[in-house]
């Protein structure tokens, strides 16, 4: 892609909950912007996003949609992706995808920027945005690693209804209306009411009894932070909470790290905010988190039951570092 002054971006799926966010960051970040495409489907063409104070026209995604655009930020899901980012690569288009499609494509570059930057320097035409659970973690993870070398992961997730759109974080306001009001609610997202409750299944299950959301875990963190020998297991779980998601990790290092240490080690790491005060109730939630940039690290504290183990708590905004921001902060390390 040739270096200019500002660029055509185009945004698929713009109306969608990620898409409306990474339009947003591309504003607030001044991010250079010559000519602004928000793409969508058909139902969707004729409407209109705000972008720098004017209201863009949206346009039906098509095979031509891509003709003069140098950077397309995917939020479609799989199927669009796996149709129109080959297409959109093929007219000189770098694509960041923010969909589960090519994550795991060896000639696929799968980058955090705080984590892999460079990684970006051999993509093809498509560069894969991770998943959001796996990305906040890996940004936490990274510099501990480089410190000590990780060995083994353990991670539970406690993930918002905004992961999975907006028809979830309807049925979550519309759910807690129905219950408030003695009726019962009738879930359609969810196989299960989310409202006053907690779902352990996110995406579809596996034949080995986990699902595809903690087998993501496993396969992008080794992918992202370059080791295919570090151990990961999760156990993601759906939380009524609307925006930003928690979670719980476990690791075991090579190198012995104390609590301090970790606490030092992270206060400097870029996209990282420690937040950790227990005895003054200073510790990271989804409240905290959203809308914020940085991801949130609290409750360090070493693990007693082995030698060499931190336990953290890690938040994190979704919609922003967990999908858009990571998109267009690949978009910026590309356009340098």
């Amino acid at each position: 892609m040739k270096k200019k002054s500002a660029y055509c971006v185009a945004v698929v799926g713009a109306t969608g909950a990620v898409g409306t966010e990474m339009i947003e960051v591309l504003e607030e970040r001044k991010f250079p912007v010559e000519k602004l495409v928000p793409l969508a489907s058909s139902r969707s063409a004729g409407g209109t996003v705000m972008f720098h104070g004017q209201d863009i026209p949206i346009q039906a995604l098509q095979k031509d949609s891509f003709a003069g655009v140098d950077i397309a930020l995917f939020s479609a899901g799989t199927d669009v992706s796996r149709e129109y980012a080959p297409i959109a690569a093929k007219a000189g288009t770098v694509v960041i995808d923010n969909s589960a499609a090519w994550r795991m494509d060896k000639d696929v570059p799968l980058v955090v920027p705080e984590v892999n930057p460079h990684d970006v320097l051999h993509h093809k035409g498509i560069i894969a945005n991770p998943n959001c659970s796996t990305i906040q973690m890996v940004v936490a993870l990274k510099p501990l690693h480089d410190a000590a070398r990780i060995r083994r992961v353990v991670v539970t997730t406690f993930q918002s209804v905004s992961g999975t759109g907006r028809e979830a974080m309807d049925e979550l306001m519309d759910e807690c209306k129905d219950l408030l009001g003695f009726k019962e609610p009738t879930p359609k997202v969810y196989p299960h009411q989310i409202a006053f409750n907690c779902l352990p299944h996110i995406d579809e299950f596996l034949p080995s009894g986990y699902t595809k959301e903690e087998m993501k875990m496993l396969h992008e963190t080794r992918k992202i932070m370059g080791d295919s020998t570090i151990q990961v297991t999760a156990t993601t779980v759906r939380v009524p909470v609307y925006v930003g998601h928690s979670e719980s990790v476990n690791i075991e290092t090579e190198k012995k790290l104390s609590a301090n240490d970790a606490r030092a080690i992270l206060s400097t790491a870029p996209g990282v905010l420690v937040y950790d005060d227990p005895a003054h109730q200073i510790y990271p939630t989804p409240l905290d988190a959203a809308g914020k940039d940085e991801v949130y690290v609290g409750r360090i504290r070493e693990d007693e039951s082995i030698q060499n183990g931190l336990n953290l708590w890690v938040v994190a905004d979704n919609l922003r570092k967990g999908a858009a921001l990571n998109a267009v902060q690949i978009a910026e390390l590309l356009i340098k």
